[in-house]
């Protein structure tokens, strides 16, 4: 009796082309999957069990018939339109919430029996004074946050077949990481003043790359649906952080305070103006305190983080003064592997 072979498993990645989906694509493969790329930007990766589609995920004409061609063991939903990297919001909108729409849809049809969707602390506006759990009730202000909250509310709405993990994340860093964290690496860089408003005290939580691709990992085997926090462990104060960073370059930069109150009132003016690329999503990862209760997914799915934000900064830092000229002549890259605009904030660098 010949017995076959059993099917290798193959799964789809939604903007694997990006900064952390091209982290999660890589630890795909390394482990054997087959994988489907759908971005809208090109894939740079080739490999024997890649496949890149180039196409918006919002599009039922490209989408419709990948699900057909293909028999996915799971979705892995990262692809987003970020607030700074787009002035129409109904675009942003329509990707974010209709995509992932059509995407949980096409899994129903097509019994795809998990989904892993990466979403956002961009779900809450106010600071909070502890952790927060994922018992806690969303309430973005913003558009961005608003689109990741309506994202999740698709894929647990009553009558879905497709059991969806969801996974809330901080700020991803890690080596390649540019977008705004650019224009912090181009002051230490350059030996300038490192601004923090309020004296820096304020806590920020990161998640490295890497950690999130294995929490995307171990969910695609958890059962049934679920919602997680993820995030670094023992999140020192900013300007902590930011002073491991300045002592690792060795370039002479120094931590300066900027006051609280009429700084943040300069910035939502500037961002009015459209004059700032820091939105009210950067207000509070400059000036408040937010950190997720990971208790969950460390008891569930045996996760843990292995760097500390301190840690991942200095990796990211590195790639930058490592590639930095290469890095500013980036156009065609996804919004957070190039280096944001600095708007306003080049009158600061000016006087640093």
């Amino acid at each position: 009796m010949i017995r076959s072979s059993p099917r290798m498993s193959t799964v789809l990645l939604t903007g694997g082309s990006g900064f952390f989906g091209g982290v999660l694509k890589n630890r795909l493969l390394a482990s054997g999957l087959s994988c489907v790329n759908v971005d809208v930007q090109r894939d740079d990766v080739s490999h024997e069990r890649l496949v890149s589609v180039q196409a918006d995920i919002r599009d039922r004409a490209a989408m419709g018939p990948l699900f057909a061609r293909h028999r996915f063991d799971c979705v892995f939903h990262c692809a987003a339109i970020l607030a700074h990297d787009v002035t129409d919001r109904n675009v942003l909108w329509t990707s974010n919430v209709g995509g992932t729409e059509l995407i949980a849809d096409l899994c129903d049809e097509h019994g795809v029996g998990k989904i892993v969707f990466t979403s956002s602390n961009c779900l809450w506006a106010e600071p909070f004074n502890r952790p927060v759990t994922e018992e806690d009730e969303p309430r973005p202000r913003e558009v961005y946050g608003a689109s990741k909250w309506a994202a999740e509310q698709a894929l647990l709405k009553p009558g879905r077949r497709v059991d969806a993990v969801i996974i809330r994340t901080p700020t991803i860093v890690d080596a390649g990481r540019l977008g705004l964290l650019a224009i912090l690496f181009e002051f230490i860089d350059e030996g300038r003043r490192v601004w923090v408003v309020g004296g820096g005290r304020n806590r920020y939580q990161f998640i490295y790359a890497e950690d999130l691709a294995d929490a995307c990992m171990k969910a695609m085997s958890y059962p049934g649906r679920g919602v997680f926090n993820v995030g670094s462990d023992g999140v020192a104060p900013l300007r902590e952080v930011y002073q491991h960073v300045i002592d690792h370059a060795g370039t002479g930069a120094r931590i300066a305070s900027l006051p609280r109150l009429p700084t943040l009132a300069a910035m939502r003016l500037a961002h009015v103006l459209g004059m700032s690329p820091l939105g009210p999503y950067q207000y509070r990862m400059i000036a408040e305190d937010f950190i997720f209760d990971t208790g969950k997914i460390k008891r569930a799915l045996s996760w843990a983080p292995t760097l500390t934000n301190a840690e991942m900064l200095s990796r990211a830092f590195e790639y930058y003064r490592a590639h930095r000229r290469e890095i500013h002549s980036r156009t065609d890259a996804s919004a957070h592997r190039r280096p944001a605009r600095m708007g306003v904030i080049r009158l600061l660098k000016w006087v640093s």
